[in-house]
């Protein structure tokens, strides 16, 4: 299971999308000094092999000393890293790189090691597949002969559809079109290692404490890792693109996340350069009345936060429910679509998220689809204009909805009573108890998690009425949690009837990334979301649909070539997924409140990938300035930022025909 990018929905102690940065001192940016860019972290990583992890207390890491073939720009855009440019074959099916001459590895002291070469990426494939890399699952049945080589069927990599064709030029052969091909290149696996510096190292390469077990080709160096206190980079001063790094140092202090006021008192002091901000906190007011013109939100992130529907419960260990018919009833209930239609329009989002988000940006961060709707787009039209358009045909509910992100878009205790009224007659019929009542755990230590889950229970039962719905909310232990559901082996442990505990954050730049791993017969996190084992041919998902669902899904996996196509087909499934209510997106991750010293947008931005999907960890591009960013100003510079990735992108999807060949 890819549970690398599934995400347990953060409390208000945990940094989540609102990672902090910081900077030494208020004098460390004045004239002729080291511009130094410090960073708060939570985990220690257990290791630095960017080839074989897929978690991301690694990836924040390497990611910002090691180089893949392409990058992202501060408008999403991939663009030349170690590659200088790149052609694709007209059937798709086969990527050619050209290296840059005279790039270097450097050792942690930054001496010349060796030049970075195309067997150095074949080097890397092949040690990942060896090693059995945890994101293999990215790339093992894209690459012509990869699978098998990994399955023992075929033990010469050189069967392997990847190739050094001379020192400057490496070549992936897919197994199937990928126009999201690009994309995966920033992620750690697709990296290039030096082979003769890997055989030198043997086990010791990457530890976890030592820098001097890694080489470096990007645009910083390791210099110190001390567990549970600092982490410390050096610019690299050989870098092949050094005039695009504005940070001399960076530093990683550690931080358990218990004092969130020392945060923007630090701020305050002239410590930190970036600060995360609280509106639930005891302080924030008096952090608003300091702050008040300089308090910013960035835009929402690629996470979608949901509310699943376990259509196929089999755990009772935590319940409210007395009796088998009240059991049976809920299950009934739930796969009803009139009735979790009911309940998706019941649903207050924008209270939800006040509880941790205050009421000033309660609606930033809200997210109406599971894949964001301007993920992709098909010709001059954004993928959620496309889905608005297809949800018209499937039912009058679905007039004048607004999917788009940041608003309260499904919201209409009208439309969910009515939707009920539906679902109740039907469900009389079939000898339905009411009410109906749905369990729904949560952790109880976490006051954020526990408000969030309180406001979603009184916004249905306020619209349906408890003679009709009641939540019966489970406070347990975070272990107990997340044990039924973040870690739930099987759908056997899924003992949950409604769950607000998991998101899911994307792989690569395609709509398949979140709306395959939902498949009846091959999901990886139907368990998560749903309540059932994919592959098992279950007679609930069968009930609900989903068969259909993935049928929709398969037929536009199959459109290779013709992205617009492709994306409208998979807009097709989104429509089908939003009109089914079988998972009710919430929130996204950014659009927290923050105050800034770096320059807005100075940063490279990302839906996917390692080199830009979450800006705060990613410090090449990155500019600091003297004073915090005023909200006006952030606010202007957002909309210049908008405009100018408009026009960025469109000239990007014109300029891609130049790299058939």
């Amino acid at each position: 299971m890819k549970k690398s990018k599934v995400l347990a929905l953060a409390g208000i102690t945990l940094l989540s999308a609102g990672f902090l940065a910081a900077c030494s001192g208020s004098n460390s940016n004045s004239a002729g000094a080291g511009k130094t860019y410090s960073y708060v972290y939570q985990t220690d990583p257990e290791n630095l092999d960017y080839l074989t992890s897929s978690k991301a207390a690694i990836h924040d890491i390497t990611t910002n000393v090691i180089d893949g073939l392409l990058e992202n720009d501060r408008y999403g855009n991939f663009v030349p890293s170690m590659a200088e440019d790149w052609t694709v074959s007209k059937d798709g099916l086969t990527y050619t790189y050209k290296l840059r001459k005279g790039v270097n590895w450097y050792t942690s002291e930054g001496e010349e090691y060796a030049e970075v070469k195309a067997q150095d990426f074949v080097t890397g494939l092949k040690y990942a597949a060896d090693k059995e890399s945890q994101a293999l699952y990215l790339i093992q049945d894209s690459i012509k002969g990869l699978d098998d080589y990994i399955k023992g069927k075929n033990k010469d990599f050189a069967s392997v559809g990847i190739k050094a064709i001379d020192d400057y030029t490496v070549e992936y052969t897919l197994n199937q079109p990928e126009s999201y091909w690009n994309s995966k290149t920033t992620m750690g696996i697709l990296y290039p290692v030096n082979e003769e510096f890997l055989k030198s190292q043997g086990d010791k390469f990457a530890s976890a404490t030592d820098p001097t077990t890694l080489l470096y080709n990007g645009p910083f160096i390791l210099k110190s890792i001390t567990a549970k206190s600092a982490i410390e980079f050096a610019k690299n001063e050989n870098y092949w693109d050094k005039d695009n790094v504005h940070i001399d140092n960076v530093k990683l202090s550690y931080y358990d996340g218990s004092d969130q006021d020392s945060l923007a008192k630090n701020f305050a002091d002239g410590v930190y350069s970036i600060a995360r901000v609280f509106p639930n906190s005891a302080s924030y007011d008096a952090v608003k009345k300091q702050f008040s013109e300089n308090i910013t939100y960035a835009p929402q992130g690629s996470a979608s936060y949901i509310v699943g529907m376990n259509i196929d419960r089999q755990s009772y260990d935590h319940t409210s429910k007395t009796t088998d018919a009240q059991k049976t009833s809920t299950k009934k209930a739930l796969l009803n679509k009139d009735f979790r239609q009911a309940l998706a329009f019941a649903f207050d989002r924008e209270s939800y998220s006040a509880q941790i988000n205050g009421k000033d940006g309660a609606s930033k961060v809200l997210r109406n689809m599971f894949v964001p709707p301007t993920f992709v787009a098909a010709g001059d039209k954004s993928f959620g204009d496309i889905v608005e358009a297809d949800l018209q045909s499937k039912g009058d509910e679905w007039k004048d909805v607004d999917l788009s992100d940041g608003q309260n878009g499904l919201y209409n205790p009208e439309k969910a009573k009515a939707e009920f009224a539906k679902a109740k007659e039907a469900l009389q019929a079939e000898g339905v108890e009411f009410p109906i009542r749905l369990d729904a755990p949560t952790i109880k230590t976490d006051k954020a998690r526990v408000a969030r889950l309180q406001s979603l229970k009184q916004s249905i039962e306020e619209s349906l009425g408890t003679d009709n719905v009641v939540i019966d909310i489970q406070q347990l232990s975070e272990e107990d949690v997340l044990n039924m559901t973040y870690y739930a082996p099987t759908a056997a442990q899924a003992g949950w009837d409604i769950s607000d505990i998991v998101g899911w954050i994307p792989d690569f730049q395609d709509p398949s990334t979140y709306l395959n791993i939902i498949k009846p017969s091959s999901g990886d996190n139907t368990k998560l979301f749903l309540g059932f084992d994919a592959g098992k041919d279950n007679a609930a998902a069968k009930t609900v649909g989903l068969t259909e669902f993935e049928e929709l899904v398969n037929a536009a996996d199959n459109e290779k070539l013709d992205l617009n196509k492709r994306y409208e087909k998979y807009a097709a499934a989104q429509a089908w997924l939003t009109d089914s209510a079988l998972i009710i997106p919430s929130m996204s991750n950014g659009a927290t409140a923050m105050l800034r010293k770096t320059v807005p947008f100075s940063t490279a931005f990302a839906w996917s990938g390692n080199k830009g999907a979450d800006p705060n960890v990613v410090y090449k591009y990155v500019e600091l300035q003297d004073e915090p960013a005023t909200t006006a100003e952030y606010q202007k510079a957002l909309e210049k930022w908008q405009k100018e990735k408009a026009e960025s992108n469109a000239k990007y999807q014109e300029d891609l025909a130049k790299h058939v060949k």
